[in-house]
């Protein structure tokens, strides 16, 4: 895409890093030009690549930014505030797009194949794209602290107004038959998002890091075996490793010649590798576990039994370190220590939570606000200690993507420079795609099954008999929303799709479900 030419219009699905899927899309239908003039610079050289390596060269000390203007801390805030954080609608895609025209194409702070160059490094790290570029541009203005400031900016209106919601929800109780009725229709049509957005991801995280962008088969058994160890309960954290070490080793065994002694190390390395996995999975089973298969809670590390703000905060921080995939990948790690085994918080608040978060102008991984504000809320009704929760969970998600991003970028691009690491992500992108795959699938089911799924559980035994035939009832309405609202997202590529879908399945729901 050259310079001048107006940003992509933004698809509608709102995630972490299914938003880079879309954004990469619409680059690799607007290719780059072979020569973009560079920023105009006394040290510019007539060799672009040259100049390329030598604006890398200076990102840290910020010598070469002459473009960027240097903000007060006040003015920063106000302006990525006034800019980025009150306009963050339609997901990170649109978030990405509108940081790129704004600050590349119009302002032109830095040339838009640096800006490339940036984003590639971010999309491997945790924690959401958009916020991480604010920081990007606050370090380039104001130092470490600009960076703060600017991702401060940006992430504020979205929480402010997560808090919002989450105090209003506690106000109309969590018993109202209007509220339930809304959010009871909300549920598959956000299950139906997170579908489409598991195909957008996939579509691009699979494929071969070369010029061919072919579907890369590793990838995809890769994607297939992990959904299949979570459908084992094999813990999430090791196949997201293991499938990051096999993919490491195959791309070294690509390297080598087909017939050198070194390729078939590393091919031997990575099948033993592969079958070792389930090896130990038998042997745990039989040793072990007594013929049976882990629990569901065997995904959980049991770090947040309770909703203390101590562990609200260790939770918000693991699961915003480990959020490659975006938010999808703290979805199951939330819910298996919120829902399953600390068992503070109600499933059907837990997808109210996503919802929630869907439709704020902020990241998705804003939901883990609400999952903090409602639990502790639930634990003695202190709205006190639900603000504390909901704030000190948010600190602890973000804290990650702050200190990758303020660390330095020019150390982050060196590491991801680096051959090994390179091909490692890729491969814990594939390993991801099979996790949000198998997510996309429990929030289907259990948006559409609604409180009928507490049967299996016995929450609706002690329930009146209307209460489960009422329940009953819903599966087929929210079945039909959900496939209404598939059709619609894959139809229809505009950013204000899922605000007009939440706004219709809202107001349906009061048909619907009341």
């Amino acid at each position: 895409m050259a310079a001048g030419v107006p940003a992509p219009e933004p698809p509608t699905v709102m995630s972490t890093k299914d938003s880079k899927a879309d954004f990469l899309e619409s680059q690799s239908n607007n290719p780059l030009p072979k020569e973009v003039a560079p920023t105009p610079d006394t040290t510019t050289s007539s060799d672009p690549d040259h100049d390329h390596d030598q604006d890398h060269d200076h990102d840290a000390g910020l010598s070469d930014n002459t473009n960027v203007p240097r903000l007060s801390y006040a003015r920063l805030f106000w302006f990525f505030f006034t800019n980025f954080g009150l306009f963050a609608w339609g997901g990170p895609v649109a978030q990405i797009a509108l940081i790129k025209d704004k600050l590349v194409l119009q302002d032109k702070w830095i040339t838009l194949p640096r800006f490339q160059r940036v984003f590639a490094v971010y999309q491997i790290l945790p924690g959401p794209e958009a916020a991480e570029l604010c920081m990007f541009f606050g370090c380039l203005s104001a130092g470490r602290i600009g960076g703060i400031i600017a991702g401060m900016g940006f992430i504020l209106p979205g929480f402010v107004l997560m808090l919002l919601a989450s105090y209003l929800y506690s106000l109309a109780g969590f018993e109202n038959v209007y509220v339930n009725a809304s959010f009871r229709a909300l549920q598959p049509i956000v299950g139906a998002m997170i579908l489409r957005a598991t195909h957008k991801i996939a579509d691009h995280s699979l494929r071969k890091n070369d010029k061919t962008k072919k579907i890369d088969p590793f990838l995809v058994l890769a994607a297939i075996c992990t959904a299949a160890n979570m459908a084992l309960r094999i813990n999430i954290f090791i196949s997201l490793a293991l499938y990051g070490i096999l993919y490491t080793l195959l791309i070294q065994a690509r390297l080598r010649p087909p017939h050198s002694h070194t390729r078939k190390i590393y091919l031997l390395a990575a099948t033993v590798l592969f079958l070792l996995q389930y090896i130990v999975f038998i042997l745990y089973i039989i040793l072990i576990n007594h013929h049976s298969l882990p629990s569901p809670v065997s995904l959980a590390l049991g770090i947040a039994k309770s909703p203390s703000l101590i562990n609200l905060f260790v939770l918000g921080l693991v699961a915003g370190t480990l959020s490659f995939g975006g938010a999808y990948t703290a979805i199951p790690f939330i819910q298996v220590e919120a829902v399953l085994m600390g068992a503070w918080l109600p499933q059907r608040v837990f997808l109210d939570a996503i919802a929630v978060g869907n439709i704020l102008p902020a990241p998705l991984v804003i939901f883990a606000t609400f999952v903090g504000f409602q639990g502790s809320y639930l634990q003695d009704h202190s709205l006190g200690l639900a603000f504390a929760g909901a704030v000190v969970i948010t600190l602890g998600m973000f804290f990650p993507c702050f200190v990758f991003t303020i660390a330095g970028h020019e150390l982050l691009e060196k590491l991801v420079r680096n051959k090994f690491l390179a091909s490692f992500f890729d491969g814990l992108c594939g390993s991801v795609i099979g996790v949000i795959a198998v997510i996309a699938m429990q929030i289907l089911k259990a948006s559409v099954e609604g409180m009928t799924s507490e049967v299996s559980t016995g929450g609706l035994k002690d329930k009146p008999l209307e209460v489960a035939l009422a329940a009953t009832a819903q599966v087929g309405p929210a079945a039909v929303l959900y496939m209404l609202a598939l059709a619609v997202l894959y139809k229809f590529n505009n950013r204000y799709t899922a605000l007009l879908l939440v706004i219709v399945g809202a107001v349906a729901g009061q048909f619907l479900f009341v």
